[in-house]
């Protein structure tokens, strides 16, 4: 079954260009700000579905945020993980399988913390939205 990529047109292309370039294009995606690449199973479709992500090492794991702009709903990757927590995850060129979880607690406040240096915008994104954004762990397995 063929991997189906974000829909969002700038997205798709960021996707394409980390592909075909073995990450040297788009790992680093501005200056000091890295994305990874994410593949959710979809949750109605069964479909792999792609997306980019900024992400943050976190020991042997890495860390995304399920911002959406703040929006008032969970983005369809955080969404589809939560159905089935196995992804695959593209970091530069390296690949593997990942077991993705929600934060919580004290070490979601250390995360979200380390997320906001990186990119600072996760705090206004959570001044829009009523929902507490997730700060989602990806371990190796």
């Amino acid at each position: 079954m063929s991997v189906v990529d974000s829909p969002v047109g700038w997205v798709n292309k960021h996707i394409k260009d980390y592909i075909e370039s073995d990450g040297e294009k788009g790992h680093e995606w501005r200056p000091g700000v890295y994305t990874l690449l994410l593949t959710t199973t979809g949750r109605k479709s069964g479909q792999p579905r792609r997306t980019a992500l900024i992400y943050q090492p976190y020991g042997d794991s890495y860390v995304v945020v399920a911002s959406y702009g703040g929006s008032p709903d969970h983005p369809a990757w955080y969404k589809n993980l939560v159905a089935d927590p196995t992804v695959q995850v593209r970091v530069g060129d390296d690949e593997f399988t990942a077991t993705a979880r929600t934060s919580t607690g004290d070490e979601r406040a250390e995360l979200w913390a380390l997320m906001n240096e990186v990119w600072p915008d996760f705090e206004s994104y959570q001044r829009k939205t009523d929902r507490e954004i997730p700060v989602v762990v990806l371990d190796r397995t």
